[in-house]
């Protein structure tokens, strides 16, 4: 179909409550389809893997920033430009470790589980939102940064907020590059 010269293309974005609840139908579907809540953990974070490196591109060409010098910056840009973008809440950032290698990422919110009042009993070790921890890993594998990023704590676990880790596997020395 052609397009009317003057006609501005429009921009669908979907909405939150609707990402929300087929989000927690995907879950519910994984729940269906493994007995094992690690076998769901490991799916959602692939799926999230694969997002993260696909997002990357999106991030950087629409948020214009500028290159992280420090785990710290990165982790911080993580919680304020793209938690904030893709997410629509803003994490705070705490640093773990005096190497500066280990941070959490700790939401008063999490609106994946908007709809989600607490997980089954028989599904106690489920990481409901694990598909988080795949895109930030994959996001920064991209630009070469490699990390292992987990739950910590888990408000749908009983714990009073939720707290992804990020560990950065290589020392900051080890990713300068040489110049030839």
């Amino acid at each position: 179909m052609s397009r009317s010269p003057g006609r501005k293309q429009e921009n669908h974005k979907i909405s939150r409550e609707l990402f929300v609840l087929t989000y927690g139908a995907l879950v519910a579907q994984l729940c269906k389809d493994y007995e094992k809540d690690e076998d769901v953990n490991t799916c959602l974070d692939r799926m999230g893997y694969s997002i993260g490196i696909r997002l990357i591109d999106d991030f950087l060409a629409r948020s214009a920033v500028k290159k992280c010098r420090s785990y710290s910056e990165t982790v911080d840009m993580i919680a304020q430009v793209a938690f904030k973008m893709y997410v629509g809440v803003t994490p705070t950032v705490s640093c773990n470790s005096a190497a500066g290698n280990e941070f959490s990422l700790i939401l008063d919110k999490n609106p994946l589980v908007d709809f989600v009042d607490e997980l089954p009993a028989e599904r106690a070790s489920l990481c409901y939102c694990n598909l988080l921890c795949g895109v930030i890993r994959g996001a920064l594998e991209m630009v070469h940064l490699a990390a292992e990023v987990t739950f910590l704590q888990d408000r749908l676990k009983g714990d009073a907020v939720t707290e992804i880790g990020i560990t950065f596997l290589r020392k900051p020395e080890d990713r300068k590059h040489r110049r030839n």
